[in-house]
C-alpha cells in the first residue's frame, strides 16, 4: 500500500511539474512556439514521459475543462426533489463563485489566469475549449429529456453560463481581483439565471 502511495504521488508530482513548465514556456515564449521536446527538456524528463501524462499541447491547456463536461448535468441529475434545472444550475454556480472555482471564471491564481490567457490568445486552444463547451451543452441537453425543446433549453442555459465566465474572466485578466469583482459576479449570475427562469 506505501509503495502505491509512493509512486502515485510520484506521478502527480511529475504531473505537475510537466504542466508547470510548459504553462511557464507557453508564456514566455508563446504557445505555437514552444514545442514537446523543449517541454520535457526543461522538465527533465523524456518526450516519452510527456506523452505519458498528456496526448498533445493542447490536452496539457485545456485538459481540467474537459474533467468538467458532465459537471452541469451532474447538478441537474442530483438536485434536491422539487429543485428546478434552473434552480440547481443557479445554485451551483454561486457556490463556485463563493469557492473561486476557476470554471466560473472568477479565479485569479496567476496559473490560471495565464492559462485563461494561453486559450483566448491562442485560435488552436479556443477551438478546443469550444468543443468541450458544446460538449458540456450536449451532456445536459440528454440530462434535461429528449426533443428539441430540451436541447434549446440547454443551449440558453450553458450560453448565459459562458457568458458570466467570460465576463467574469475578462475582468480578471484586466487586472480587477476575484474579491473585487466577486459581488458583481453574483448580481449579473442572478441576473442571468432570473432571465432564465422567466423565458426572456
Amino acid at each position: 500500500m506505501e509503495t502505491t502511495t509512493l509512486r502515485e504521488r510520484k506521478k502527480a508530482q511529475t504531473r505537475t511539474s510537466l504542466w508547470r513548465t510548459a504553462i511557464s514556456l507557453f508564456v514566455e515564449h508563446g504557445y505555437d512556439n514552444v514545442s514537446i521536446t523543449q517541454i520535457a527538456a526543461a522538465a527533465d524528463v523524456s518526450k516519452m514521459t510527456f506523452f505519458n501524462y498528456f496526448p498533445s499541447k493542447e490536452e496539457l491547456v485545456v485538459g481540467p475543462m474537459a474533467e468538467h463536461t458532465e459537471e452541469l448535468a451532474e447538478t441537474v441529475r442530483t438536485r434536491a426533489p422539487g429543485e428546478s434545472p434552473v434552480d440547481a444550475l443557479h445554485r451551483h454556480f454561486l457556490d463556485g463563485l463563493s469557492r473561486r472555482d476557476p470554471v466560473t471564471g472568477l479565479c485569479d491564481k496567476p496559473e490560471v489566469l495565464a492559462v485563461q490567457r494561453l486559450i483566448h490568445e491562442t485560435p488552436a486552444l479556443m477551438h478546443r475549449a469550444l468543443v468541450i463547451l458544446y460538449s458540456a451543452e450536449e451532456a445536459l441537453a440528454k440530462e434535461l429529456g429528449p426533443g428539441f425543446r430540451a436541447q434549446a433549453a440547454a443551449a440558453m442555459i450553458t450560453g448565459a453560463r459562458n457568458t458570466l465566465v467570460l465576463e467574469n474572466t475578462a475582468r480578471l485578466l484586466a487586472g480587477e481581483t476575484s474579491d473585487t469583482v466577486y459581488s458583481i459576479a453574483v448580481q449579473n449570475a442572478n441576473e442571468a439565471f432570473e432571465l432564465l427562469r422567466s423565458g426572456l
